[in-house]
């Protein structure tokens, strides 16, 4: 842990600080920071800022109720730029959007985005809009027991291919394990964010289960 002097705030006593979602990382907002917002920022656990338009210290949501709690803060290997992982309340925009970069400028005609956030949104487009010749909307025509007993079969096949030891097929199969569970989770009601907590909630138990023996 650095010590917030250790910072390099510019000549006007501010820093930037890029927010983002503590769970899909995306970049939510650019906003800035002085040591009093900053200080602030991490007493509340609350997203605090310096509004260089109304000059003035800014809690995010004080107004809209659109709170970012605080995960983590990094600054970068310069101690001039920092990164803020929250947990948002609502839209980090202005304009309601839930992010504040929504404007495409460019993009590859060779490299797309992927995030597991994309593709639950694409699997469960498939189901409350029908695609003819979908497999995921024939998965979720077919109901529950289909959608069961692909992911066991996927299963079986994650085994055979890490038994053989044949590190292509396994990572093959695992992708397509990991499809036909979002599957099952759209079919079940089930979010990533409820994944997210549950796995956050274990991590915190290991820790204090290894603190205990250790002591």
């Amino acid at each position: 842990m650095i010590d917030i002097n250790a910072l390099k705030f510019d000549k006007n006593g501010l820093i930037p600080a890029i927010v983002q979602d503590a769970v899909t990382k995306e970049v939510l907002t650019l906003a800035y920071m002085n040591k009093e917002s900053l200080r602030i920022s991490m007493e509340k656990g609350l997203t605090c800022f310096w509004s260089r338009s109304r000059q003035r210290l800014w809690l995010k949501g004080e107004t809209s109720g659109n709170y970012q709690h605080i995960v983590a803060i990094t600054a970068d290997c310069d101690n001039d730029a920092l990164t803020v992982l929250v947990h948002p309340d609502g839209p980090a925009c202005h304009t309601g959007t839930r992010s504040c970069f929504t404007h495409d400028l460019w993009e590859s005609e060779t490299e797309h985005p992927f995030s597991y956030e994309m593709l639950m949104e694409l699997i469960a487009g498939r189901k409350t809009e029908k695609k003819e010749g979908s497999y995921t909307t024939y998965l979720f025509e077919k109901g529950l027991d289909k959608i069961l007993k692909k992911v066991g079969e996927e299963c079986t096949e994650v085994i055979i291919a890490a038994k053989a030891e044949d590190k292509k097929e396994t990572i093959y199969e695992i992708a397509d394990l990991t499809y036909h569970v979002m599957v099952l989770m759209i079919e079940a009601g089930i979010s990533l964010e409820d994944i997210h907590k549950e796995l956050a909630s274990r991590h915190v138990i290991d820790k204090k289960v290894k603190q205990e023996k250790m002591t």
